[in-house]
């Protein structure tokens, strides 16, 4: 009897599962453990208002993380590990989609393992992965030298990079690729779309949505967000409030600066 492979389900994080972008969405526990300049929150907090409106190419893409290499180099691994634990539910719970929570449910019932794939670090991916209970993450690994961050990035989980790990891990793991699902908003993946049976634009920025129309691919738009309810005694209108907070400080900021951040990204 031949042996029967499994399939998998794939997913996006930004903007697929979550509403906002993980790699910046810390910005304000870094500030207030003192791993981060208020300069730098302005510039991540436009990185994310520039990607939240309108997604993100692959030159954008890149200029956020050349930024956020350059940041991280030299923090301490325990410290943000510890900092993100402790904001996790805060910060990511506000902003999970009720549609991804809802079919990664599915895909569980049909027997099918769930993977998340960012581009954004395993420090952040693997608890948020936890958060939402997928089965195995595909993240972005950074270097780390006597336990802090080198600023390096050992494998950076982006484009095709995110297919060719998929492929690694159905091989490892059994999945027929084939008989698989992936979920993705952005353009940048479409090798990774590409790389099952059943691809899925999710909220999918301009070119991603045209190429899924022209290529017959299902298009969901996933617009509702909702507290996750999790152990940990965080009352979920608390969290979404100070999310909302923190949202129109951050966007506050970024209207006033406008004019000198585009003249900064303007300089060779």
């Amino acid at each position: 009897m031949s042996h029967h492979l499994k399939a998998a389900a794939f997913f996006d994080l930004d903007r697929t599962i979550i509403a906002t972008h993980s790699a910046t969405a810390f910005t304000g526990p870094l500030f207030k453990g003192g791993l981060i300049t208020r300069k730098d929150v302005l510039r991540a907090s436009y990185a994310q208002f520039v990607y939240l409106i309108g997604g993100a190419d692959h030159q954008q893409s890149e200029r956020v993380r050349v930024f956020l290499s350059s940041l991280i180099a030299g923090w301490d691994v325990a410290q943000v590990d510890q900092i993100v634990a402790e904001t996790l539910h805060d910060l990511i719970s506000p902003t999970v989609y009720a549609e991804a929570l809802e079919l990664i449910e599915e895909h569980h019932l049909a027997g099918r393992d769930v993977v998340v794939v960012s581009a954004s670090g395993e420090a952040l991916v693997r608890p948020i992965a936890r958060l939402i209970g997928a089965d195995h993450v595909i993240a972005t690994r950074l270097e780390v030298e006597d336990g802090k961050y080198t600023g390096e990035i050992a494998y950076y989980a982006y484009a095709e990079n995110k297919a060719s790990s998929m492929a690694h891990l159905a091989a490892t793991r059994g999945y027929d690729l084939s008989s698989s699902y992936a979920y993705s908003d952005s353009v940048t993946d479409i090798p990774m779309l590409e790389a099952v049976g059943h691809p899925v634009a999710v909220n999918p920025d301009k070119a991603l949505r045209k190429h899924a129309l022209e290529a017959g691919w299902t298009v969901r738009d996933f617009l509702h967000p909702i507290p996750l309810r999790t152990r940990v005694d965080t009352p979920a209108s608390r969290a979404a409030a100070g999310t909302v907070v923190v949202s129109l400080v951050l966007l506050a900021a970024w209207l006033i600066l406008r004019r000198r951040l585009r003249r900064t990204a303007r300089r060779p």
